[in-house]
């Protein structure tokens, strides 16, 4: 992990794309700006961890609901 020192106004930049301005400081918390190309998702970490753990369970699937849908499907005629 890289670590960097940053006062209020201050930037890094991620590849060539990406910037991480500090735009505010009060106590322990922090203020950050982040300009990216409208094509790069941005989350908070606790954020893409729950979609992350939704999407991996929405993929395993349940196969008997999914063959119970077919069956129903089948037996309707559609």
């Amino acid at each position: 992990m890289l670590v960097l020192t940053r006062k209020a106004g201050e930037s890094i930049v991620i590849g060539s794309e990406i910037r991480v301005t500090v735009l505010e400081m009060q106590g322990r918390q922090i203020r950050l700006g982040i300009d990216a190309p409208g094509d790069v998702s941005i989350h908070r970490g606790e954020v893409y961890e729950r979609i992350k753990k939704e999407n991996e369970l929405a993929a395993a699937g349940d196969s008997s609901a999914l063959s119970r849908l077919s069956q129903a499907l089948k037996e309707s005629g559609s």
